[in-house]
């Protein structure tokens, strides 16, 4: 049974193969894969967080507590 199975590319909504000949895949292309990634890298996606504080606002230079 080879059910081929089909997926749309997240950026230009076209029709991708779900196989081991299709190397960019969910994407449709190396130029879409790249669109994605710069997306992701100016912050225009990102992963919803819960609360109002980022992770990265309780690190701190100095630790809290010294030996």
């Amino acid at each position: 049974m080879n059910e081929v199975i089909t997926v749309n590319c997240p950026t230009c909504n076209k029709e991708v193969i779900w196989d081991e000949l299709s190397p960019w895949r969910p994407f449709c292309s190396k130029r879409c894969q790249l669109i994605d990634l710069g997306e992701w890298a100016n912050e225009e996606k990102r992963i919803p967080s819960e609360g109002g504080l980022s992770d990265s606002d309780e690190w701190s230079e100095e630790p809290k507590d010294r030996y």
